[in-house]
This record gives C-alpha cells, sequence and structure tokens, in this order.
C-alpha cells in the first residue's frame, strides 16, 4: 500500500464527519478501548481487501452511516452507499457532502438496470445475519446480480459460535453496564441455546425471533443464533467462495474472532 494511501486512511479516520456517524460513535470512538479495537480492526482489513481493485466502482450494500465508504473514498472513482433507511442517505449525503465520488441510494433503487453487472466490487458488511429467510435469499441474488462478471463481492458477518460468543456475550454484559450504545439491549440465551452454539457446526440451528421496528417496517434478526458456517456454505450456490478471513486475530481462525468475511468471486463468467 502506497504512503498517500496510508495517509489518507488515517486522515479519514480522524474527520470530525467521520465522528458524528452514528456507527463510527458507537464502534470506531467506543469508550471500550476493546470494542473500538475489534472494529477498527474490522474497517482495516475491509479496506486491505478491497484495495487490490482500487480503480473500479464500489457498492456498498447496505451503507450504514458511511463509515466504509468515506474510508476507502481514495480508492475508488466512483462510491455508491445503498441502505434501506431514506433518512440515514439524505443525512450521510450532507455529512459526507465533501467527497464528491461517493453517493447514496435507496436499496430498492438498485433495481434499475443501469446498476445491473456495473460494479467491480460489491461489500456487504454486518448486514446478513440480520435478514429473516426470504430477504436473505434477495440479497445475495441481488449481489450477484449487481456485481459485473470479472468482479469481487465481499462480505463480513460476526462470528456467534464457538468461544467467540462467550467472549461476546460477556464483553456485551460489560459494556451494558457501562451504559454504552444499545448494548443493554442484547438478547440472552438458554443454556441449552449456549452450548448448541459453542459446539456448532455448520448446520446447528437454534431459534432466531424475529422484530420489526413498527407496523411498516421490515423485520429482522439480531446476532442470536447466527451461524457463519452456514452462510458460507449458501453463498456457494451463487459465487465461488474463494478466500474466508476473520478479524480481529485472524491466525486463529475465527475461534476468537469477532467477524468472518467471504471473498466471492461471481459464476457469472
Amino acid at each position: 500500500m502506497s504512503e498517500s494511501r496510508t495517509s489518507s486512511d488515517r486522515l479519514g479516520w480522524e474527520t470530525s464527519n467521520l465522528r458524528a456517524g452514528h456507527y463510527a460513535k458507537k464502534q470506531l470512538f467506543c469508550r471500550s478501548a476493546i470494542i473500538a479495537w475489534s472494529h477498527r480492526s474490522r474497517f482495516r482489513l475491509a479496506r486491505k481487501l478491497v484495495d487490490p481493485y482500487a480503480g473500479g466502482n464500489l457498492l456498498d450494500y447496505g451503507c450504514g452511516d458511511g463509515t466504509f465508504l468515506a474510508g476507502v473514498h481514495d480508492l475508488f472513482p466512483v462510491a455508491v452507499g445503498a441502505d434501506i433507511d431514506h433518512g440515514q442517505n439524505l443525512e450521510c449525503g450532507t455529512r459526507l457532502a465533501t467527497l464528491s465520488n461517493i453517493s447514496f441510494l435507496l436499496t430498492n433503487e438498485l433495481t434499475d438496470p443501469i446498476h445491473e453487472s456495473a460494479y467491480r466490487v460489491v461489500t456487504c458488511m454486518e448486514v446478513l445475519e440480520h435478514c429473516i429467510e426470504e430477504d436473505l435469499n434477495q440479497v445475495v441474488s441481488d449481489l450477484w446480480r449487481l456485481v459485473s462478471p470479472d468482479g469481487v463481492v465481499i462480505i463480513s458477518v460476526p462470528v456467534e459460535v464457538g468461544p467467540s460468543l462467550i467472549g461476546k456475550q460477556l464483553l456485551r454484559m460489560f459494556a451494558s453496564w457501562r451504559g454504552l450504545g444499545d448494548y443493554g439491549d442484547s438478547e440472552r440465551y438458554s443454556s441449552r441455546e449456549l452450548g448448541r452454539m459453542l459446539f456448532a457446526g455448520e448446520h446447528t440451528v437454534i431459534y432466531r425471533p424475529v422484530y420489526s421496528d413498527g407496523p411498516c417496517s421490515s423485520r429482522y434478526h439480531s446476532h442470536k443464533g447466527f451461524n457463519w458456517r452456514a452462510l458460507r456454505g449458501r453463498l456457494g450456490e451463487y459465487f465461488d467462495v474463494k478466500e474466508t478471513y476473520f478479524s480481529p486475530l485472524g491466525c486463529l481462525r475465527g475461534y476468537f474472532s469477532s467477524q468472518a468475511w467471504f471473498v466471492c468471486a461471481s459464476r457469472k463468467r
């Protein structure tokens, strides 16, 4: 990585506009050093994974507060963030207006044919774990449709199985006790559920509650019961999963990591 890119990355993390994002405040700039370290490691790995494709068009599907786009704006001449929250998109567009190569739209606008196979890099980070069954099928199909035949889809999801789950639950309890973010709303596991997820394989499942923000809003899952190994198998229906990474502590292969990453090539070739 060049010195200019490294410098730009450091500047991007510290700008006041980036700090003002609601996810950035909760994660990257959390008062808990462990939470901040984990999420900063996540964004550093994300930048490293997209860097080889710099110069193409980038789509961040489920862009949230635009933190990732702001952190890689120097790598891509066109960077598009898509999300279901119209108000959030407007806020991102205003807050990050000085980054002229970044734009925001609603995910349902991606049905326009101009987006078909239009992106060399499609990222989808910390989204699929929240999708109920029918939405998951649609989103994965969308990712396949939007990436170019020679492009790459990079997906990250939380590790909620094995020893990582125990560590996360303890950290969530501690964060809740300190009044950090919304960690007080974390779901509880029964001893049976915790045992199943502690030793989870690809086909291990437990009941996953479904929530809704209101009578007209979409339905979603929390992190409880999410199994990254099962998702990796399902992605094989649309993609060749070329690489699997983990953050942080990637050398431990997910046993003490917070996120799993899949680098996927389209089968449209």
